[in-house]
């Protein structure tokens, strides 16, 4: 009698207090399309509960959601102006057309919400459970408050405009525990991201436990401490099923392969040695950064041995239907290094015929074990090394951008193949943080001097600004931009390890979630990141609240003081 006394009275209370103080909804990222005419909202009945068809996936994102409605309790920063109506709400019924679509690419992730005015009962239809997946972390969004009040007399529709909203995490330069890459996961997801490319393995550690080369990892990891079980990569891929996020392998070759030169060095060519030798130009380095030398030797056919059981084994441990191969920076020097390649050069022949007879011997491997191969785009547009576009069939390769922007997204759809976008122009986390070189000459400089952006080679730092306004389709023809199926930011870890990778993701990661998923413009098209600046702050305020490190964008005073910290004077 007394708990029903108590909530009784925390009702009426709420009630009594029919407008709450100014703000608006704030989801992201934001819906296609969200209708709400009057600002209503209604309790949270304590007896809440969702109702869904039984799918191990869907099942489980909706306990998850369940205990976040019913606990997270967030109270925001600029609560919206509501007023409450008299109906708690009891359930929200969940209603799916297709059980058994799997998560893969181009899967339907649309999703309806209904949550009427005055009735216990919200509705939340989809295609797929993929689908409801995005609908519950909208639903959750709309839930603020102690005690919980949702948002009422409101309509959502809701759909990606890119199928492929990734984020690339680097775990070979330093490496990152399974419960970091856990909650970096849970984040994307409600960020209605759907793709974590893990760069697993490079020239600098092999973490990454291949059952039938147990070598590659015992000795070319950091340590013990240091490795991917296949048990540590089943509870990832499967944390990523349930939170609607496909986990994309990467295992680069030829090139960034020194750590397999601890097993194997009989197949690696330049692996260990100094990465500028002195008295060398620039185009004569064996590597491109301290660290990274090595490439596989593809005229040595015990390259293929390794290889092949290294590549079965990943096969076996992702599901996901694409596979990353990497092939970018074929550094000459590396490869000239080896004998056996200096003399197939002194017969005539090039570097980047080395490269097609890797590729042409790798690639339909690759496709035969039911993969779409990713490669980085150097494999068809290096300057120096790279391969004819007969080695790349359209049908069975993506290409990765990550140089000179919209230009090299242009080559590559204009070539006929799929791209996704990772421009280090705008994509790059890593970027604007200096080098990491011990003895750069180029800091000591009495007058400040000029350290070429800080002296990050990609510098400077990508603002979530600059994240959120590049168009990844910019100067594509409408043909054209069908072949770019989204995009990925990027963390290389050369600077970045566990004690800052929330920071460094979020949440300027956010930015791009949104412009892939509903763009960033509003319908008169005009960029809104001026009013995205507002829920972005909202949405990173509620991330945290969730356990996600990510870092403040603007003072606490210009969330509490919507629009006093923008200006009315443009800078360009």
């Amino acid at each position: 009698m007394g708990t029903s006394l108590n909530s009784a009275i925390v009702y009426v209370t709420v009630i009594a207090q029919v407008w709450v103080s100014l703000g608006k909804l704030s989801v992201w990222p934001q819906p296609r399309l969200m209708s709400w005419p009057q600002p209503h909202a209604t309790l949270i009945s304590p007896n809440f509960i969702i109702t869904s068809p039984e799918h191990h996936y869907l099942s489980s994102a909706v306990n998850r959601y369940l205990n976040l409605i019913k606990n997270e309790q967030y109270h925001p920063q600029v609560t919206p102006s509501v007023k409450i109506t008299t109906s708690p709400l009891l359930t929200l019924s969940i209603s799916v057309d297709n059980l058994f679509t799997p998560l893969h690419h181009g899967v339907d992730e649309s999703y309806t919400l209904t949550i009427p005015t005055n009735v216990s009962m919200a509705n939340l239809t989809a295609q797929t459970v993929w689908g409801a997946m995005r609908g519950l972390e909208t639903f959750s969004q709309l839930v603020w408050g102690k005690p919980s009040v949702v948002a009422v007399g409101l309509y959502v529709w809701d759909s990606p405009l890119f199928p492929h909203r990734g984020l690339m995490l680097d775990t070979s330069r330093n490496y990152y525990g399974v419960d970091d890459i856990l909650r970096t996961i849970a984040a994307m997801s409600g960020n209605k991201m759907n793709v974590f490319h893990w760069h697993i393995t490079d020239s600098h550690s092999f973490p990454l436990v291949i059952p039938s080369e147990p070598d590659l990892a015992a000795k070319g990891s950091y340590g013990p401490q240091m490795q991917y079980s296949p048990d540590d990569v089943k509870n990832i891929v499967q944390f990523g099923l349930a939170h609607g996020v496909r986990v994309l392998p990467e295992i680069d070759s030829p090139g960034h392969t020194g750590s397999w030169a601890k097993a194997y060095p009989e197949i690696v060519t330049c692996a260990n040695m100094f990465w500028w030798p002195a008295q060398t130009e620039w185009a004569d380095r064996l590597a491109s950064e301290p660290g990274g030398t090595g490439h596989l030797n593809p005229l040595n056919p015990k390259t293929y041995q390794v290889f092949k059981n290294v590549i079965s084994d990943v096969v076996n441990l992702f599901p996901e239907p694409f596979y990353h191969g990497g092939a970018d920076e074929i550094i000459p020097g590396c490869w000239k290094a080896d004998p056996t390649i200096q003399s197939f050069l002194s017969k005539g022949g090039s570097l980047s015929q080395v490269l097609e007879k890797f590729v042409n011997i790798t690639l339909p491997f690759i496709v035969s074990l039911n993969r779409t191969v990713v490669y980085w785009e150097d494999v068809l547009l290096d300057d120096l090394v790279k391969v004819e576009s007969s080695y790349l069939p359209p049908e069975h390769t993506i290409l990765q951008t990550w140089n000179h922007g919209p230009n090299n997204t242009k080559r590559i759809v204009k070539a006929g193949y799929r791209a996704i976008v990772s421009s280090s122009e705008f994509y790059y986390l890593d970027c604007g943080h200096g080098d990491f070189l011990g003895n750069d000459s180029q800091y000591d400089q009495p007058d400040g001097g000029n350290t070429k952006n800080g002296g990050s080679w990609c510098g400077p730092f990508k603002t979530w600004q600059t994240i959120y306004n590049y168009d990844i389709t910019y100067g594509l023809s409408e043909e054209e931009a069908k072949l770019v199926v989204g995009g990925e930011v990027a963390l290389w870890s050369e600077q970045a390890d566990p004690t800052v990778v929330d920071a460094r993701i979020w949440p300027r990661t956010s930015a791009m979630a949104e412009a892939l998923w509903s763009g960033n413009r509003d319908e008169t098209g005009k960029k809104r990141y001026s009013e995205a600046t507002d829920r972005l702050n909202e949405w990173r305020y509620r991330m945290v609240s969730r356990g996600i490190g990510a870092e403040p964008i603007q003072p606490l005073w210009c969330i509490r003081n919507p629009g006093m910290c923008n200006t009315l004077h443009p800078f360009v």
